[in-house]
């Protein structure tokens, strides 16, 4: 399995309205779900519920180059620090598991 890559819809290109069309006019029929297995009562039990952590609004200074880095890739700017924190303190607590 490959790794994990978390994504924000604002990061996403735009999709076109004329491609938008397109996509809205494939009738079901036409979809191919064929590489989606089929979900079982025991995936539905062995689910793992992740509640809505919710945003805390927090003052830290950061050194200017690390503010400039992440800022330089536009809107979302916040999410991203935040992704790169998440993942930091995932893998210490894996590390310590």
């Amino acid at each position: 399995m490959g790794r994990t890559i978390r994504v924000n819809l604002e990061d996403l290109p735009p999709i076109s309205e004329e491609r938008l069309r397109e996509i809205e006019a494939i009738p079901d029929e036409d979809i191919d779900f064929s590489d989606i297995p089929e979900l079982t009562e025991e995936d539905f039990a062995q689910a793992v519920w992740h509640p809505g952590y919710g945003k805390k609004q927090v003052t830290m200074r950061l050194d200017r180059d690390v503010l400039h880095f992440f800022k330089q890739g536009g809107r979302g700017y916040q999410t991203r620090m935040n992704a790169v924190l998440r993942a930091y303190m995932e893998a210490v607590k894996k590390a310590s598991a």
